[in-house]
């Protein structure tokens, strides 16, 4: 065993002549243990909101979505679908038209956007799965409402019994005619069922089959993009260069995370503001180490004396002291990481934390190992500054 380790293990667990030394020493290990063991159920807790987001877009936005850079609709029949769906990559297609709507039921109405979508929309991203009420209508005409839009028409779908839901667009380009019908473009749809994705969708989008948006527009064959779903292990930058040289400049191509870039750019920033923040936090912790070590060479002069007539030069000396301070940061690293993947587990199979009225009933988490890594480089480096620097002063001081 190598030398200055083995005497650095024994003055750790050993009793020491003054017994504030021992209290310190594993204050020490405390303070990294806590700031260890706080980094990482904060990241895992930052990497289940990361995921938890990215499931709940996924199950409205596409993988990609192409939409033109001028303009608002285009005519689908002159759009090259033979040549992206040949992307192998590409497993899912899907067209969609857009429009701001007023929806009427009863006595109420709302402002809304309506989507039409074509059957494959509902296998790409899973929506049907997420109804709340009522279940998906293939014909033209049947319509699902986002929670919020339905909330606010206080219509609540029943299974088996649609409600007749009047959709009303104003006509674009056209003057103020002596009848308020001439201005409108109306239509009646059946609502058959309400779903629930995140308050960003629920409160803004109806969905209906494409056909029936095209109608009530009186756009024949118009669609406002296309949406596509890739498989599973795809890379969607690469697709996305190869989507955008089939459509060319004139259509502009994005993947999920740029049709909602700020709030993944917010989730990351908060995550590693926050990490920061410990980081700092664990250094202070690190104070320790120095004045551990240093109350450890005070104590320890007598047996420094002993070392050196048997032949201890000072490098060896440093060498113990050296180990030893690393010694109190690696032990409270391991326990830190140990206690903190426990937490994050408990929290994983149990949901200890509670959402109250969120979209999930427990605080997500998820441990990555990319964290560990980073936490324990994090944990490595301080230990190094906290331990090398203080024993090189400490040692000429007191040698």
């Amino acid at each position: 065993m190598n030398f200055p380790f083995y005497i650095a293990k024994r003055y750790l667990i050993s009793k020491k002549s003054h017994n504030v030394i021992n209290i310190i020493s594993w204050i020490s290990v405390l303070g990294i243990t806590i700031g260890t063991a706080a980094l990482i159920i904060v990241l895992s807790a930052f990497n289940g909101l990361q995921f938890l987001v990215e499931d709940l877009y996924a199950s409205f936005d596409p993988d990609l979505k192409i939409t033109l850079v001028e303009g608002k609709t285009f005519d689908a029949s002159s759009f090259p679908k033979d040549k992206i769906l040949a992307i192998d990559e590409v497993a899912y297609y899907n067209q969609a038209l857009e429009e701001v709507a007023l929806i009427k039921y009863d006595d109420k109405q709302t402002v809304a956007t309506i989507k039409g979508v074509d059957p494959a929309f509902y296998q790409m991203t899973g929506l049907d799965t997420l109804l709340i009420s009522g279940n998906l209508s293939t014909k033209e005409n049947g319509l699902l409402l986002g929670w919020g839009v339905s909330d606010k028409l206080s219509l609540y779908v029943t299974e088996g019994i649609p409600n007749q839901t009047q959709i009303i667009i104003p006509k674009r380009g056209t003057k103020k005619g002596l009848t308020p019908d001439s201005e409108f473009h109306r239509k009646f749809a059946n609502t058959t069922g309400v779903f629930s994705v995140n308050p960003d969708f629920d409160t803004k989008y109806a969905l209906t089959d494409l056909r029936f948006v095209q109608k009530l527009l009186k756009h024949k064959n118009q669609i406002s993009s296309v949406e596509l779903g890739l498989d599973k292990d795809a890379n969607w930058d690469e697709i996305k260069a190869k989507v955008q040289g089939v459509v060319g400049d004139k259509y502009e191509v994005k993947t999920r995370y740029e049709l909602n870039e700020l709030i993944f750019k917010t989730n990351k920033t908060e995550k590693w503001i926050t990490s920061l923040i410990l980081t700092f936090i664990l250094i202070i912790a690190s104070f320790n180490i120095i004045g551990s070590l240093t109350m450890l060479i005070i104590d320890k002069k007598k047996d420094i004396w002993i070392l050196k007539t048997m032949g201890a030069n000072n490098e060896v000396i440093r060498k113990i002291f050296f180990s030893e301070g690393m010694l109190i940061n690696l032990l409270g690293a391991i326990i830190g990481m140990i206690l903190g993947a426990f937490v994050c587990w408990l929290q994983a199979e149990f949901g200890l934390l509670k959402l109250q009225g969120g979209v999930v009933d427990a605080y997500p988490i998820k441990l990555m190992a990319i964290d560990f890594l980073y936490v324990s480089g994090i944990v490595l480096v301080i230990g190094l500054l906290a331990s090398w620097y203080p024993v090189r002063i400490l040692t000429k001081r007191h040698l």
